[in-house]
């Protein structure tokens, strides 16, 4: 249910006014609502001044509910929406969680804002210790290309969760949307750190699909109903249909010896010549994914990543291995050979080339855990657990899915096989030094 505070003219440009609703209608309005409807969380959003303020705090002391409260005082625009700040103080106290943007964090602790994120956590610990709450800091404003958001107590940070961040302008409502998710999942869960877990992932979905509505000339708004509309998820489908061969590869004995540092060295280093000839091969393919590429953006990474084979990860494997250069089995030549067939067109290409990402990234993850300083393998490990690895993934996948969703029929299907069958050459990779045998489907 919701009760209404205050009217406001806006449009994506901006607010231009705001008509705070009379305090008295504000508490009618919330004790019809109570008198009626059981009420398992509240939120909190744009309170106006500070009649509005007393109204909502004196219902409060009426109801026994999680409060999660949006202290909405600056716009994401710059717009100011809270006339007397300092009549929000004594509703701070009341509250489960805040949740403050980075201006807002600042103005509730009468300070600047913060541009790191080590201070804007540091900020958000003084300020849950001040009102013992838990506040939501919020690194969206930030600069970088993560987006990390954690929950934080008088005692510090409680959960952490970041995403790689969207290139778009539409992101009208964010700090709403979150906070009102939160309450929202809390009231079923019960549990605060899984509801930011979840909120954020339903944000990062509805930041994602906001260009698809094409609403005014600024910064259009998230889009909420990105759950409801939108078609099944290409990507996940293809990556559920490689479930199986993605469990076959956690089995194999190569992988479980290279987590536990026994892997024998002659197999590490086997592995790495033909992963040496592999990433050759593999950076001309990329570099002929930017030719094809039908806009700059596309160009740009491809090209790059190419870039960052060529000067990164070969020259790791380098320091792995002596001087000289190892004859490529059959396998990897299958690989490449793969791969070169797969250039009849963009889409095609790029779906090959998306297992060598995902799966590493995948695989990587959970090698991690098993990393310290006195591993054998520590460099390499490391390379394929990281956030500039993670958020290469990530533009990887919407690279595919953007081309999927502007392909046929036929070629998307095209695109499925060549992803498919680069995922079980990629099994046959990881094998090889072993020679067991991949049964290859027939996609």
């Amino acid at each position: 249910m919701c009760v209404i505070t205050a009217l406001t003219a806006q449009n994506t440009q901006g607010v231009s006014a705001v008509q705070a609703i009379d305090g008295d209608f504000v508490l009618a309005q919330l004790e019809s609502i109570s008198a009626d409807i059981q009420i398992d969380a509240i939120k909190i959003g744009m309170l106006a001044n500070a009649e509005v303020i007393r109204a909502v705090s004196s219902w409060l002391n009426t109801v026994d509910a999680p409060v999660v409260l949006d202290p909405v005082m600056v716009a994401t625009s710059g717009d100011r929406l809270l006339e007397d700040e300092s009549a929000l103080d004594s509703l701070l106290d009341r509250a489960c969680v805040i949740t403050p943007n980075l201006l807002e964090l600042a103005s509730l602790l009468r300070e600047a804002a913060a541009t790191q994120w080590p201070q804007v956590l540091e900020q958000a610990q003084r300020l849950a210790a001040k009102h013992d709450v838990l506040v939501l800091a919020k690194g969206g404003h930030l600069a970088g290309d993560f987006c990390p958001d954690a929950l934080v107590s008088s005692t510090g940070v409680l959960a952490e969760f970041s995403s790689p961040r969207h290139q778009t302008k539409n992101t009208h409502g964010t700090g709403c949307t979150l906070s009102s998710a939160l309450a929202t999942i809390y009231a079923t869960d019960g549990d605060w750190i899984q509801a930011l877990e979840k909120s954020k992932a339903y944000l990062v979905r509805a930041i994602g699909a906001a260009d698809q509505l094409t609403v005014g000339s600024g910064h259009g708004p998230v889009n909420h109903f990105v759950d409801f509309f939108s078609e099944a998820d290409p990507m996940q489908e293809w990556w559920q249909q490689i479930d199986g061969l993605r469990g076959s590869i956690d089995g194999l004995e190569f992988i479980t010896q290279l987590s536990d540092g026994t892997l024998p060295s002659a197999d590490f280093e086997y592995y790495l010549s033909q992963d040496a000839f592999y990433l050759q091969r593999y950076a001309q393919v990329l570099a002929e994914a930017s030719v094809l590429a039908p806009d700059l953006e596309a160009q740009r990474f491809w090209a790059s990543s190419a870039s960052a084979i060529l000067e990164g990860e070969l020259q790791l494997h380098r320091s792995y291995l002596a001087e000289g250069t190892a004859n490529p089995s059959a396998i990897t030549l299958n690989y490449v050979n793969h791969l070169a067939a797969s250039k009849q067109s963009y889409g095609e290409l790029i779906a090959a080339i998306l297992p060598c990402y995902w799966l590493y990234q995948d695989i990587g993850k959970r090698l991690a855990a098993a990393n310290h300083d006195q591993h054998p393998f520590e460099k390499w490990l490391s390379t394929y657990a990281s956030e500039e690895f993670d958020l290469a993934t990530e533009q990887a996948i919407n690279m595919v899915r953007m081309a999927w969703k502007q392909s046929d029929g036929a070629l998307r299907e095209r695109m499925r096989v060549a992803f498919v069958r680069s995922s079980e050459h990629e099994l046959a990779f990881f094998d090889q030094a072993r020679q067991n045998r991949v049964e290859f489907s027939t996609v």
